[in-house]
This record gives C-alpha cells, sequence and structure tokens, in this order.
C-alpha cells in the first residue's frame, strides 16, 4: 500500500469517527475495580476528598461512585469485581491482577496547586508513587489508591485566551 492509499483510508476512518464524536457529549461515569468498598471510600472521601455520589445497595451489589465536590457531570464508580459484571472465575482473576497493581486503571484528575495537594497527600499517607514534576502542560504527581490504581494529579498550564485543554 502506498502512502497515497494509506492517507485515503486514514482520512475515510477519521470522517467515519468525527460522526460518533457528534453523537457522543459527554464522559459521565468512569469505573475502578476496588477489593473493598468502604476503604474505597475512605480513601477517595477521606483523602483525596471527593464525595459520595451514589451508594446504592441492590441486594446483588452495591453501585457507589464518587466525583469531584461541585461537579455533577463525572462520577467514579468503585467497583468490587465480581457477578453480575462477570462471572466469579473471572472476579478472582481480576482481583488477583489488581493486588499486583496490574489492571491499568488509573484516572487523571485537576489541582490548583499541586505542590499543596503532594504534601496534603503525603501526610495523609497516601501512597506517592511521583513527586509534582513541570511538565510541558503544568505541573504533576502521582499516587495510587490501596488497591493499585493510579491517579495522576495535574496543575494545568493557564491557556492564552480562546483555547482550552478540551478537544
Amino acid at each position: 500500500m502506498d502512502q497515497t492509499e494509506q492517507f485515503w483510508i486514514s482520512a475515510a476512518g477519521t470522517q467515519r469517527f468525527s460522526v460518533v464524536r457528534m453523537m457522543i457529549n459527554a464522559i459521565t461515569l468512569s469505573q475502578m475495580y476496588v477489593l473493598d468498598q468502604d476503604e474505597a471510600l475512605d480513601f477517595y472521601v477521606g483523602k483525596l476528598g471527593m464525595e459520595v455520589k451514589n451508594d446504592i445497595d441492590f441486594g446483588f451489589m452495591r453501585w457507589l461512585t464518587v466525583g469531584v465536590p461541585g461537579d455533577a457531570s463525572r462520577e467514579i464508580l468503585l467497583e468490587l469485581p465480581g457477578p453480575p459484571a462477570m462471572s466469579e472465575d473471572a472476579a478472582a482473576q481480576v482481583r488477583e491482577m489488581l493486588t499486583k497493581g496490574a489492571t491499568g486503571g488509573w484516572i487523571g484528575v485537576s489541582t490548583d496547586d499541586c505542590h499543596k495537594t503532594y504534601e496534603s497527600l503525603l501526610a495523609a499517607g497516601v501512597d506517592v508513587t511521583e513527586e509534582p514534576q513541570e511538565r510541558p502542560y503544568g505541573i504533576d504527581c502521582a499516587v495510587r489508591d490501596p488497591f493499585g490504581n493510579r491517579i495522576r494529579i495535574s496543575q494545568m498550564n493557564p491557556l492564552p485566551a480562546g483555547e482550552s485543554h478540551k478537544p
């Protein structure tokens, strides 16, 4: 396949995806596997400063979501691996991978002062995996929740008027 043919195939793929972008207008729910929802609640609310958005006992599962205070548009589901989302055999494998920090789960959050947030989290005993670093986009650091999920905390550089960090 020559470069021109590859270009047209790529351009056709881009066109197809732009239609999908117009249909989807927001990410409202993300999910993180945890091994203990009460421990997760203590970490995400007690240490990171998030708030409980939903805590519903359905009998067969607990729907527990957290989010940034005042932001009703996004939630994180703190989910136990298991039915009804997966078989018990699959859940055992996910729990094993989670304890090794190998599930690949991570979230990115923002802060107005990365250094101050880092110091507060360090003092609270949070597992800090990366100290604040200057990046082209701002300053960020990284922490890990009690289950091995990674969290990047970023203080974004101000943008020139009229520009946005959002696509």
